[in-house]
């Protein structure tokens, strides 16, 4: 079993798209997601297309492929980017079958060092569902630090809930 990750390419966005917008109702509750929320298709590839022909250090965002022997399995990504400071990652395994079987945490091990390493950064936050019991646990597993849980909207696509702040720092 051959597990890489590297930087997203803009023809790959249509993972994380189709992985929004194929999941269950049941799913993206667990996630903290409100369906209302996702942007069209369309729009995503638009707004992909716009981020991508901006330089690493001027991105809104920043994605990972997670890949298994050759074929993705998921994705992580990077908003609220302060290059050179810190930035809220977000970890998603997209191939049902393949989650809590372990993947994440390599996963997200390997995903940690392109963060820090493209991004410059020093800090880096992770914030999933407090209910969600599968990323909290990679998070511990990655030797994240668990800083607080709180009220809060993560994100655009998210509603008011409790999430698990995280930290890992260089």
């Amino acid at each position: 079993m051959d597990i890489a990750v590297r930087p997203m390419a803009l023809s790959e966005t249509g993972l994380v798209i189709e992985y929004f917008h194929c999941a269950a109702p049941e799913h993206l509750e667990m996630l903290g997601v409100d369906p209302t929320r996702l942007p069209t298709r369309d729009a995503w590839r638009e707004r992909f297309e716009q981020d991508f022909s901006l330089p690493v250090e001027q991105r809104p965002q920043f994605f990972v492929i997670w890949l298994l022997d050759d074929h993705a399995v998921g994705f992580s990504s990077c908003d609220k980017i302060v290059f050179g400071e810190c930035a809220n990652m977000h970890l998603h395994v997209a191939d049902s079958e393949r989650r809590t079987k372990g993947i994440g945490t390599a996963c997200v091990l390997k995903s940690v060092e392109i963060y820090f390493r493209e991004l410059r950064l020093k800090r880096l936050f992770c914030e999933p569902n407090a209910f969600n019991v599968a990323p909290n646990r990679t998070l511990q597993k990655a030797r994240f630090k668990y800083l607080k849980t709180h009220m809060t909207v993560p994100g655009p696509l998210n509603f008011h809930q409790a999430v698990t702040r995280w930290v890992i720092e260089r």
